[in-house]
């Protein structure tokens, strides 16, 4: 049967069931981990996981770049739908803010009545995490960079800035790596530790997540994938990137610099 509609019906897959049972297995994995040193059920979720990533990824580029499903119409839904999964996004972050400014305001008795706590040496914001923004905001120049050699037909240029973001990116999470292990307190210190660490461990991973999205964006850009018109998904996970920049700006200035 012809289809004429702008819209996409997506054909039945397995990937939605079988992703919760990835993430059913990688929870109760942690949990068995972390009480009993118990990683096969760990393990066996990631696998599945990157199996899942690699077979739904491979559907939708398929999707759009070889069936043409992805009209501007569908297009259009798919912005929207980033724009309020980013949205959700802000809103899990405001959820730390609101538990950091709650402390760092108003300390209790139980920390001594003063902000870091007693006892708690905080971060140089002008070493390591001076470094990192700086690292950040410069793979943001570099993806926009990106974008505009897309846009403007440019190749060779739009590869490259797109594996300097990569490459950015990896180096901001070994950065970030290296300063929780040096770090002179841990998650258990005080409400300061807890904070930070969900905090900032959260955004690292979020930059990883954007790492991956990028990884694929830039196997596509050497494929050809995407075009001067149609190139969706480079555009979608270039506003991710971004909105992951903004986070740590505010993780900087308030955590890292105004918290200390």
């Amino acid at each position: 049967m012809n289809k004429y509609h702008p819209y996409h019906l997506a054909e039945q897959r397995p990937w939605p069931i079988i992703g919760r049972v990835s993430a059913f297995s990688i929870t109760t994995g942690r949990v068995l981990y972390f009480h009993f040193s118990y990683k096969p059920l760990l393990i066996i979720g990631f696998i599945i996981m990157i199996v899942i990533m690699i077979t739904w990824w491979r559907d939708i580029t398929r999707e759009s770049s070889f069936q043409g499903h992805h009209t501007v119409l569908v297009q259009t839904g798919l912005k929207y739908g980033m724009i309020l999964f980013i949205s959700s996004e802000i809103l899990f972050f405001f959820s730390f803010f609101w538990a950091f400014f709650h402390s760092r305001l108003v300390p209790v008795i139980e920390i001594g009545a003063i902000w870091p706590p007693e006892g708690i040496n905080p971060l140089n914001p002008i070493a390591i995490p001076l470094l990192n923004t700086l690292v950040l905001l410069r793979s943001g120049i570099t993806i926009t960079w990106s974008h505009h050699s897309i846009i403007s037909g440019n190749k060779n240029e739009r590869i490259i800035r797109l594996g300097l973001t990569i490459l950015l990116g990896i180096f901001f999470t070994f950065l970030q790596a290296f300063e929780y292990i040096e770090s002179p307190f841990t998650i258990a210190d005080s409400i300061y530790g807890s904070t930070f660490f969900v905090a900032t461990g959260f955004h690292g991973l979020h930059v990883l997540i954007g790492t991956v999205f990028l990884l694929v964006c830039f196997i596509r850009l050497n494929l050809n994938h995407f075009t001067t018109k149609h190139h969706i998904g480079f555009e979608t996970r270039s506003w991710y990137w971004h909105f992951v920049d903004v986070v740590w700006l505010f993780l900087y200035i308030c955590i890292y610099w105004w918290g200390c």
